[in-house]
């Protein structure tokens, strides 16, 4: 729609309705697609078609992150999370990023790779020179398994064959089949595919087929993302840019050497992107199998984004893992607050998705090693911890800010104390607290 910002000052501020009128107008929600923001979106009856043994429904905060520009387009990026600092740091670094002209992101076709084993082979290589000279017939019977996809310009784009001589249960050759699934996840066609083609392969090689499914290691279908900050917009009252930057940089080097920061670095990362990929419907378990195989692709766990500073004084940070997202089937469609979080962020390709999440995983770092950087990360995070600490002891409404500021005013953000606070409240003719013993 003409006129959209991803940009409110102050959006946190707001009253809860006043968000949602706001993101409704932004993205033309209707009246009917509003109300599920408030419902939880899914009716038991719908809960009990999409998975087994269904006996009720577990609601997590919908939230949306402000103030993205991706490609030169305005983006509200819709979260479900339950930590607390997450999409206020994210908006923030959304912020920041503004300063540079945004985010800057790619990603590659939608290609997915599926994998046949075959056993009981006696010469590995003659299997898989025999695999290859019938790539047209392995080809016919793929495609054939998925027409709708081929219809949209999908299908097989080729095929690998791996020998592996020597593995505990004995030699044994994979056949990659690499397809492009278009809009969609691809788990379900993959796997499709490869059934189809298991019989053929047994038939070309003489072989025994065992497994014959997907690979959650996407790294045919890689999302990248890029920004540039200058000094002046990382400046802090305490600190200057320059030495923001500078902390950064070297947060980023432990990051490089040390697998056990590594570790706590790509979490960060993925705390933005499992969020967009769990408020879209799709399978956040296959995106972090997928993102953390690929940070250890060279045999040492890596992070999986890259800070550096220019001639220019400026930061820079790149972003690169696979993000195998859809936009059609699955939960994507099915839950009804999936189709909603697609309609906030406007996009119309699977692509575009990846890429949009591919910056918010460049965001949330940038958010994480700014705030290492600076003040801390605990500062934010703990601020918004103890409003969830207030309501663990039963506060509810007003009590519930009351209780947190009082909690971070005496740094002592526990559940005892919290309990303390709220019997004081309750307890008071005035309503407040026992100052004296709060100090």
């Amino acid at each position: 729609m003409s006129g959209r910002t991803s940009r409110y000052p102050g959006f946190y501020r707001l009253p809860l309705e006043a968000r949602v009128r706001w993101v409704a107008e932004q993205a033309g929600l209707t009246p009917e697609e509003q109300a599920l923001l408030s419902n939880g979106g899914l009716t038991l009856e719908e809960a009990d078609h999409l998975v087994e043994n269904v006996i009720g429904r577990f609601a997590l905060p919908f939230a949306v992150a402000v103030n993205f520009l991706i490609n030169g387009r305005e983006i509200l990026i819709p979260m479900v999370i339950e930590e607390p600092s997450v999409v206020a740091a994210l908006s923030h670094a959304a912020r920041l990023a503004r300063a540079g002209g945004g985010f800057h992101a790619g990603s590659d076709e939608p290609i997915m790779r599926g994998q046949i084993q075959v056993m009981d082979l006696p010469d590995l290589p003659a299997a898989a020179r025999a695999i290859e000279e019938q790539i047209e017939a392995i080809r016919t019977t793929a495609e054939a398994a998925t027409p709708s996809i081929v219809a949209r310009g999908g299908g097989f784009r080729g095929l690998e064959t791996i020998l592996f001589p020597d593995t505990p249960a004995g030699p044994m050759l994979v056949v990659h089949l690499l397809y492009d699934v278009r809009d969609a996840m691809g788990a379900n066609a993959v796997n499709t595919v490869c059934e189809a083609v298991a019989p053929l392969i047994a038939r070309i090689t003489g072989g025994r087929v065992v497994l014959r499914i997907l690979s959650n290691l996407a790294d045919r279908r890689r999302a990248w993302a890029e920004v540039r900050i200058p000094p002046e917009a990382l400046e802090t009252p305490d600190f200057p840019g320059d030495l923001v930057i500078q902390g950064i940089l070297e947060a980023q080097a432990l990051a490089e050497v040390d697998p056990y920061r590594a570790a706590t670095h790509n979490k960060g990362i993925m705390n933005g992107i499992d969020a967009v990929a769990l408020a879209t419907g799709n399978d956040w378990r296959a995106i972090e199998a997928g993102a953390h195989a690929y940070a250890a692709r060279n045999g040492q766990y890596r992070p999986l984004t890259r800070w550096w500073r220019d001639e220019g004084g400026a930061l820079h940070g790149r972003i690169e893992l696979p993000l195998a997202v859809g936009i059609v089937g699955g939960a994507t469609q099915a839950h009804p607050l999936a189709r909603v979080a697609l309609k906030i962020l406007g996009v119309s390709s699977a692509r575009e998705l990846a890429e949009i999440m591919a910056a918010v995983g460049l965001a949330q770092n940038l958010a994480a090693l700014r705030a290492l950087a600076t003040e801390g990360i605990q500062r934010g995070h703990m601020e918004l911890h103890a409003r969830q600490i207030a309501m663990a002891a039963g506060a509810a409404g007003q009590e519930i800010d009351r209780i947190a500021q009082q909690l971070v005013a005496e740094r002592n953000i526990r559940l005892a104390r919290a309990r303390e606070l709220l019997q004081e409240l309750r307890g008071s003719a005035t309503g407040g607290f026992d100052q004296e013993r709060a100090e």
